[in-house]
This record gives structure tokens, sequence and C-alpha cells, in this order.
């Protein structure tokens, strides 16, 4: 196996241009703390992008940063923390579940699988905060899309495609995001004893309120994350103290009808509680249980995880997005209970499920990512050919073909 370690952007191209030339397939890493997500890839070469690291720009007044695909986020979010400013998105770290180490992540690996946190909800997804990238395609050719605005209207926004495609249609070599102010404090209400279908309804009243939540999750009996164990519902404020001071007291107000104990918690023990539940810390061990990223309707939630729990003994779930994700830990299996989790998942309108960890031969046997509807496939095969026609760049890391 042959490792291309580039250092400029120039050395990328070439490099890509090379493995187009001999028609060898790329696997794309940066710091590969995501590599064991997605189906198994037989490439002989790799192309390792770690070199093109480090902030290039930050200029926090503009609420914009610039760095390299091989930069740590952890590099990154320490830099935004001295200016009292975040990543709004809240990124996922999946060091804890896949490989039992955090802080490994790059910033390509944020955007190239779009993954983000509990206050997604609020702040949107990771593309939505991606101003502008540079990238070699899978033809050899380098391009660039966006700018250091949010507002760009100077062509396709190449970024919505490219975030979330995992590395199977561009090698990225920089990129441009913007960042926002953290809040000065944040508190968490906690609801005791709710039933799933309960919480869930908790959760969209929270939510469909004027109080301005920024996080929805609850933790059903059996697990817990930081200082809080389940069953509990966890509803997150944020913003100047003597605001969130108020939202709460009123948003307590409007969920005491719920039933259940209220309580909060409040600083690190809630910064605490979402970053576990942001990094699946409350389903990272066992280890070799295979874990589900479902996507719902928020309602259907509870009945999909019925359906699963009814034929597999021994899940382990929580919610986050008020019900509208679903993280599951399911026993081991050849095949991650593929065929139940999917067949449950696929009496909702709209959900899909995506199997995030496993080892290599169940990532074989089970397809990881969502089975594409025709439409969908032929559109994504269109995609892929377009910007990378022979399949050069992390060949069937999704899907075969893609």
């Amino acid at each position: 196996m042959t490792t291309l370690r580039p250092d400029t952007p120039a050395q990328v191209q070439d490099a890509v241009a090379w493995a187009v030339s001999e028609e060898a397939p790329l696997e794309i890493v940066t710091l590969g703390s995501k590599r064991a997500v997605g189906r198994p890839m037989q490439t002989a070469n790799t192309l390792d992008l770690s070199g093109l690291a480090g902030i290039g720009l930050y200029e926090p007044e503009e609420l914009i940063c610039q760095a390299g695909p091989g930069t740590p986020v952890a590099e990154i979010e320490a830099a935004l923390a001295e200016q009292r400013q975040m990543l709004a998105f809240e990124p996922i770290d999946l060091g804890p579940l896949l490989t039992g180490e955090a802080g490994q992540g790059s910033i390509a690996g944020v955007f190239a699988c779009n993954l983000a946190g509990p206050r997604r909800i609020k702040a949107g997804a990771a593309r939505d905060h991606l101003l502008g990238f540079t990238a070699v395609t899978g033809r050899g050719e380098t391009v660039k899309s966006g700018g250091r605005v949010v507002k760009n209207v100077t062509g396709y926004d190449l970024s919505k495609i490219v975030c979330g495609s995992w590395g199977t249609l561009a090698a990225l070599t920089d990129l441009t995001f913007k960042v926002l102010p953290a809040p000065e404090h944040e508190t968490t209400l906690v609801i005791g004893g709710l039933d799933e279908e309960a919480a869930v309804r908790a959760m969209s009243a929270a939510l469909g309120s004027p109080h301005e939540v920024s996080s929805a999750a609850h933790l059903p009996i059996g697990l817990g994350a930081g200082d809080v164990a389940g069953p509990a519902t966890c509803i997150r404020l944020e913003g100047f103290g003597p605001s969130v001071a108020a939202r709460a007291a009123a948003l307590e107000g409007e969920l005491a009808g719920f039933g259940g104990s209220l309580g909060a918690v409040e600083g690190y023990q809630s910064r605490d509680l979402w970053r576990a539940l942001r990094d699946v810390e409350p389903l990272a061990a066992p280890f070799e249980r295979p874990v589900w990223r479902l996507s719902l309707p928020p309602m259907a939630g509870p009945a999909v995880v019925l359906a699963i729990r009814s034929a597999v003994e021994g899940a382990d779930y929580y919610y986050d997005w008020a019900g509208g994700l679903v993280w599951l830990a399911v026993p081991p299996a050849p095949d991650a209970h593929a065929g139940t989790v999917r067949g449950a998942v696929a009496g909702a309108a709209s959900g899909h499920a995506t199997l995030v960890r496993a080892d290599e031969a169940v990532r074989a046997a089970a397809a990881p990512f969502p089975p594409q509807d025709p439409g969908v496939a032929a559109l994504s095969a269109r995609i892929k050919a377009s910007f990378d026609p022979l399949g050069i760049l992390n060949p069937g890391r999704m899907m075969a073909g893609v």
C-alpha cells in the first residue's frame, strides 16, 4: 500500500492527477477518527491530508475562520474559546464511540461527514456553517466554491453537496466557516419520570415555545450522562444569565402539566451532560455492540424504538433533537440486526438508519448508509460521475459505485 502525504494543495492536485492517470483508487483520510464508518474499501493507495493543517485565518470580529483540512477540531475550538466563540452546530466527536479516544477529529472530517450535535435543532447542520472551500475533484482538478461572507451568490452552493459526501466527491484542501459567540450561561431543565411518548410531547412543546430552546433530549431508564440519570427529559437554554433564568422559569411553568419531577443542572454540569450526549458516550461501552443512528419524525420515535426492542433483546438507546434523532446500540449480530432496524424505520415517513459502529465484516454484510430510492440513487450517480467519473476517491464507502 502506498501512502501519499502532500504538504500543499498543489501536491494534492498532483497526487489525485496521478491516481486518475493510473486509475488507482485513493482512500482519503485526514486524522482518521472516522475511518471505521462506512463500507470497507479495497484501495491500494491512501491520500493522507494531515499535512495540510493549521488555522490560516481567524477574524473574531467578522465571525469567520479558515483552516487546512488536517487541523484538529480541538485546536480550532481552543482558539475560538479564547475569544468566547464557538462552532455553533456543536460537531460530534465520534472518537469515544469508535476508538475510545476523544479529541482526534479533523475539521475536514466534520464537514465531509456533516455530523452536528444536540444544538443542530437551533443552529442548523454543519453544512449551514461552511462558507467556502477549495478541493481537488476526482478529475484531478482544483475547484473553489463560496467565499468569506455568509451571503454569497457567485455560483452553485457546492458546500451543500460536498458536506455529507464522506470524501467520495473531492479532497478538501482548505475550508472557511462561520463561528458564533459562545453563550454566557446555560441551564438544562430536567423532567424526571416521563414515559417516552410524554417526553417527546414535552420536548416538542418546549421547542414550540418562545423560550429559545437550543437542545432537547430524552434518556430512558438505564442510561445516564453527566450527573443526570434516566429516565430524564433534558431541555437546554443558553444565553445571557438573566435571560436564561427568566426563560427557564417560564418554561418550567409551561412544562409542569406533563407531570414528572422538575429540576435543573447549571454551568459545567449542563455542559458535561450535552457533551456526553453529543459524543454518544452513553452507548460507547461495550465496544463490540453495533451502534445505529436513526433519523425520524419526532413523534414516530417511540413506536419505532418499541418495534426494535420487541424483536431485539438488550437494545439501549436515547433520543436527541427533540426525538428526531435516536442513537441505538444493539447486541452483536452478523448483520447488526439491519433487517429489524430498517424494517422498523421504514414504517416512519421519511425516516432512515445509518450504521455508525460495527466491525469490518458486519459493515461489509450490512450496508451502513441508508438505501436510496431509484430517483435519488440516479441523482447520486450523476453527481458522482460529475465530480469523480473514474471512481477514484473513497470508492464504495457509502454504497457500491459511490
